[in-house]
């Protein structure tokens, strides 16, 4: 109810946070948990949370496959996300249900025409979006970069590249900067720029990977969906949304930079030390006084909030 009452106030972010933590009560009913998280996933829909109102979709659905608003957000997710041959699968599966739902037969239409454009300017070797592959790496239009003033750094050709210590060059458990799905930055409907994110976890090797963050949503609502279950590595249980802190690592100056959780991404994109590699942001996330965050920053100079 409380998340219900911030939705209809368009306090989206507050929503979340309620939807989750009805969530973390675990009451054992399959169908409020499924009108939870389809309620949660629309207000990430809201927030321009893409991936994670599609996994919220997608969550709901395994509890009542038959749950049609479910799939109906799922389907739009695909179609923001540009997965169009996913977007018409999910049509497809929700016109089983109810073959005259109306929002499902015009996006089934509109899935089919943008995949149809799509295979088209692929055979005629034309790209209409804004982004253009150098070197195999997606790179976007300056002009909607200086706009913002966000600094992109393109990393050298295979032939050029040369070994480096930094963080954007770790590899934990083969999972690499500019190999997390082949996911590019994109410009949505409403002008906005919906990123690929990296989340390293230095302390335990392991990775998360947003396709989709929109660049004024808060890094605090992606943490509150991403955390609203423990992971299976933190044994300690120290990984909660309140209790992790957030940093950027500045490779040529070999500082760090504190972010606030409460910022939006396009506010930490545009700080005046943060650079964007290969497409991809990355964040590293550390739970907070721990030992190995202590030991981590020892000698390292750290520019705190």
């Amino acid at each position: 109810n409380e998340g219900n009452e911030y939705f209809k106030e368009k306090d989206y972010g507050r929503a979340v946070a309620a939807y989750s933590e009805g969530l973390r009560r675990r009451c054992g009913d399959a169908e409020l948990d499924a009108v939870l998280l389809a309620n949660r996933g629309a207000a990430h829909f809201h927030l321009g949370n893409y991936r994670s109102a599609l996994n919220d979709a997608i969550q709901a659905k395994k509890l009542k496959p038959t749950h049609l608003k479910a799939i109906i957000r799922g389907a739009l997710c695909h179609m923001e996300l540009k997965n169009f041959s996913e977007a018409i699968a999910w049509c497809e599966e929700g016109l089983q249900i109810d073959s005259k739902e109306k929002k499902l037969v015009e996006m089934r239409a509109k899935a089919d025409k943008l995949k149809g454009e799509e295979l088209e300017r692929t055979f005629l070797g034309t790209q209409t979006d804004f982004s253009t592959c150098v070197q195999g790496r997606a790179v976007m239009g300056t002009d909607l970069l200086c706009e913002r003033n966000i600094k992109l750094v393109l990393e050298p050709s295979d032939e050029e590249e040369e070994v480096s210590g930094g963080l954007a060059e770790i590899s934990l458990d083969g999972f690499h900067s500019d190999s997390a799905t082949g996911a590019k930055v994109h410009l949505d409907a409403d002008g906005n720029l919906n990123w690929p994110v990296l989340f390293l976890y230095p302390e335990h090797e392991q990775t998360d990977f947003t396709m989709a963050f929109h660049e004024n949503s808060r890094f605090i609502d992606h943490l509150m969906v991403m955390f609203a279950e423990l992971p299976p590595w933190d044994l300690e249980k120290k990984y909660l949304p309140n209790n992790l802190e957030l940093y950027f690592e500045d490779e040529e100056r070999e500082e760090m930079y504190e972010v606030n959780p409460e910022h939006t991404l396009l506010q930490v994109l545009q700080h005046e030390r943060y650079f964007v590699k290969a497409g991809t942001p990355m964040v590293l996330v550390f739970a907070k006084r721990s030992p190995f965050s202590k030991k981590y920053f020892c000698g390292k100079k750290v520019h705190r909030l």
